[in-house]
């Protein structure tokens, strides 16, 4: 009588090599240099009335007049008149207002834009002056690095309780608004990116400005608001995770073992514009507890299966969709990969392994590795 084996399988998962986050390629962002560091900049005064919140710096220049705070919360520091931070981030404003109204419109639409949905670009207004009355949809498509830049001659007026909206990965970021003379925020109003003024910035009373208020000539006129100097999330890795352990099963010489190993995962975090990664697997030989004796890896099959979860755009294909698909994994195989993706993404899947036990095999437990990577 002979007696059974059995396997048990260890995984090992690797990190692949991790890209370098890529900007939007149609639309770049406009570079604030000092001045991103300010969450409320003005020509000649900054004033405030009543508990305004201000995540950022405040600053002045060549003005001095800073007045309203205390009350108030204030995470950055107050800068006027000749101060060096002050003073550069006024000039670098200078440079990031020409370089946005320089840009080359993608498109020139009306100037209400409550109640549309824009994709990333550089919109004109028809009118010369752009307003949002209810909602503005800004669709990043998923494309965390998408970029809009709307372009006013004149004004910027959005009414009571409007709203612009981030969908599918925008970023505050990456939404700039380049106004010829003046902005004016109604109240109760959520404004989303950095508004560049040539003159002046009034916002009303309770109103979220997810951004910047950056005015060159004139005056920034607050009132009981909560202003956030966005920054932009920071890329992360490309990874892939595996169960640690799998037992694949007993046979008898001459039969097979095979079993889902668990859930592996990559999961890309990079934000890029164009994401693309392959994951793959390899198995070696399974080697007898304490002994010499192995069951080669040209014994060992594998296959991905469909992914039981994906998130994120692009296309996500097995390598090995049905079992009729298995491969011997005695050299790396793909697994999983994704092409034409943009932004986060994830997927998951249950592979299976078998292994053909030879009729020479000797009883008795076997170990044996399959690494994962992903690059």
């Amino acid at each position: 009588m002979t007696s059974a084996l059995t396997l048990i399988f260890a995984t090992t998962a690797l990190i692949g090599v991790v890209g370098s986050p890529s900007a939007n390629a149609a639309t770049l962002p406009v570079e604030l240099g000092a001045a991103a560091d300010f969450a409320v900049l003005a020509g000649t005064t900054v004033t405030n009335t009543g508990f305004t919140e201000v995540d950022g710096d405040i600053g002045v220049s060549p003005g001095t007049a800073v007045t309203g705070f205390p009350p108030g919360e204030l995470t950055g520091a107050i800068y006027s008149g000749d101060d060096g931070p002050a003073v550069a981030a006024q000039s670098d404003l200078a440079l990031a207002y020409g370089d946005a109204a320089g840009r080359t419109p993608t498109g020139t639409v009306s100037g209400d834009l409550g109640g549309t949905t824009r994709t990333t670009g550089v919109y004109n207004s028809a009118s010369g002056t752009f307003g949002i009355a209810g909602t503005l949809t800004l669709d990043a498509e998923g494309d965390p690095n998408a970029v809009f830049i709307f372009k006013a001659v004149s004004t910027l007026i959005t009414a009571a309780d409007s709203e612009v909206n981030l969908v599918n990965g925008a970023q505050s970021c990456n939404v700039f608004w380049q106004v010829g003379s003046s902005a004016t925020l109604g109240a109760n109003s959520t404004l989303r990116g950095d508004v560049l003024a040539f003159t002046s910035i009034t916002v009303g009373a309770g109103i979220e400005v997810d951004g910047r208020t950056l005015a060159i000539n004139g005056a920034v006129t607050l009132d009981t608001d909560s202003i956030t100097a966005s920054t932009c999330a920071e890329p992360g890795e490309l990874s892939i995770s595996a169960p640690e352990t799998a037992d694949l099963g007993t046979a008898r010489p001459g039969g097979t073992v095979s079993a889902n190993l668990g859930p592996v995962t990559v999961t890309d975090e990079r934000l890029l514009s164009e994401a693309a990664w392959t994951a793959t697997a390899v198995a070696t030989g399974f080697v007898l507890d304490g002994s010499s004796h192995t069951i080669s890896n040209v014994n060992v099959s594998y296959w991905s299966g469909t992914a039981s979860s994906t998130t994120g755009i692009g296309d996500f294909d097995s390598g090995q969709p049905t079992a009729d698909d298995a491969e011997i994994i005695n050299v790396p195989r793909t697994a999983y990969s994704l092409t034409d993706g943009i932004g986060n993404n994830a997927a998951t899947w249950d592979p299976v392994v078998t292994v053909q036990i030879p009729l020479s095999a000797v009883a008795g437990e076997y170990t044996g590795t399959v690494t994962f990577s992903v690059s």
